[in-house]
């Protein structure tokens, strides 16, 4: 997953029904935190593939991160006080030093979406369905003060916003992979998705034309949520893989 790159545009606001999720960490180095119960708040945030200065996946991989769409909403819990290394994972990013933070609370759940009827292929869905990501605020919030050039890779949206360059600077959020109660992740699947922790740095974009969406859960646990309908503007952050600690994703 070191090619999973998600730039998160701010949404129409939506406040999905009362939903109310207990939630258990993946990643071997958050392993032994508690669970952690939260409740649905505002939709804020859809986060989509892309490709950075042009680098695409390769085609096998390609076939998945195309359809990684999460959408993010407002979720309050307890401060964890974790410190933590990060590392970026991305070949873009090698030369980008590495930045230590100390988790707080967390401030968003990500969870997976399907974006206008466009669903994938089933053995692609049985993994991607069950990328739920609990994103953490933190200190300090360094800038990586870098251009990135962005290129959509979802096939929804990649005649609708055009390849852009935007400003990345300070690092805000770190969002881990957890599992919902009631969701059966296969043993295969959880091998993959425990890996994917993604830093959500702020960006400075270029305006776009509003995008009307229709979104529908892909995780068993909420899909008897109802469509949602939305419009995405200007980008707010891009989400880009990282270690913990030195802990390394096998392969």
């Amino acid at each position: 997953m070191s090619n999973l790159d998600l730039e998160c545009f701010k949404t129409t606001s939506y406040q999905p029904p009362a939903t109310t999720l207990v939630l258990r960490h993946l990643n071997p180095v958050l392993g032994n935190l508690p669970t952690v119960q939260v409740t649905l708040g505002q939709r804020e945030q859809l986060c989509v593939p892309v490709a950075k200065n042009n680098v695409i996946p390769p085609p096998n991989v390609l076939d998945y991160i195309r359809f990684v769409d999460l959408s993010c909403y407002r979720v309050t819990g307890p401060s964890i006080n974790q410190n933590l290394g990060l590392r970026h994972l991305n070949p873009v990013l090698q030369n980008v030093p590495g930045i230590s933070v100390t988790l707080n609370v967390p401030q968003h759940l990500c969870v997976p979406v399907a974006k206008n009827g466009v669903v994938p292929a089933p053995d692609i869905l049985r993994v991607i369905s069950h990328i739920d990501l609990l994103c953490y605020a933190h200190q300090p919030n360094p800038s990586m003060n870098l251009p990135l050039t962005l290129t959509q890779l979802n096939p929804v949206l990649v005649n609708q916003i055009p390849t852009g360059t935007v400003q990345v600077t300070a690092a805000r959020q770190l969002c881990v992979p957890v599992q919902k109660a009631r969701d059966e992740i296969p043993p295969d699947v959880l091998d993959v998705v425990r890996w994917i922790d993604l830093e959500k740095f702020d960006v400075t974009s270029p305006a776009i034309s509003p995008v009307p969406l229709t979104l529908k859960h892909l995780n068993p646990v909420l899909g008897n949520l109802p469509p949602e309908e939305l419009r995405i503007a200007g980008a707010a952050q891009l989400a880009v893989p990282v270690s913990k600690n030195g802990i390394v994703p096998p392969g």
